[in-house]
């Protein structure tokens, strides 16, 4: 599977492409530090590299102008949108990467509380590959200019916990669980 190939498929935009293709690499190279760091065989290191690599596919459905994206949907959605377009290409396992890496991942009561426009399901990480996407995403945006700019744990914290404070626990979890990578 080329995980590049794929993005190229759905981007027809070059500056949406560009940009998703920064993040996306950055992502996945703090996500295979931390797979390094951990050292378990039991870590999937190929999965993770081609997941963290196409957890963004779905923004290119999305209304997110400044990155070059000029779909229909709501930005939030991209994670569902992800997870539609993964699916219909075989890769299951993938998808669900898309589907549960916003924030720390979305709960039904945090969908129900923001009046997201998400169906009602829990969407949080659940396997340690997802988990360790998961992670290492939230230190990068997509912002043109700064995508590659690491955040430190303190500015993801921050930005977490205006959401949530049990969002900045989760991600406090995350932290001691995942040795720092860079």
């Amino acid at each position: 599977m080329n995980a590049v190939a794929l993005l190229e498929k759905y981007f027809a935009n070059a500056l949406a492409l560009s940009i998703t293709l920064e993040h996306s690499r950055l992502v996945a190279a703090k996500a295979l530090r931390i797979v390094d760091l951990l050292g378990s065989t039991r870590i999937d290191r190929n999965f993770v590299e081609e997941a963290a690599l196409l957890h963004d596919i779905g923004v290119c459905r999305t209304a997110a102008p400044g990155i070059g994206c000029h779909g229909d949907e709501p930005y939030i959605r991209h994670g569902i949108i992800g997870r539609e377009i993964l699916e219909a290409e075989g890769m299951p396992r993938h998808a669900m990467v898309c589907e549960r890496h916003i924030g720390v991942g979305l709960t039904v009561a945090d969908i129900r509380a923001q009046r997201l426009p998400l169906p009602e399901r829990d969407m949080a990480p659940l396997s340690l590959e997802e988990r360790i996407i998961c992670f290492a995403d939230l230190f990068y945006s997509k912002k043109p200019g700064a995508a590659d700019v690491e955040k430190s744990p303190e500015e993801v914290r921050n930005k977490l916990a205006r959401f949530n404070a049990e969002k900045a626990v989760i991600f406090d979890g995350w932290l001691s669980e995942f040795p720092p990578s860079s």
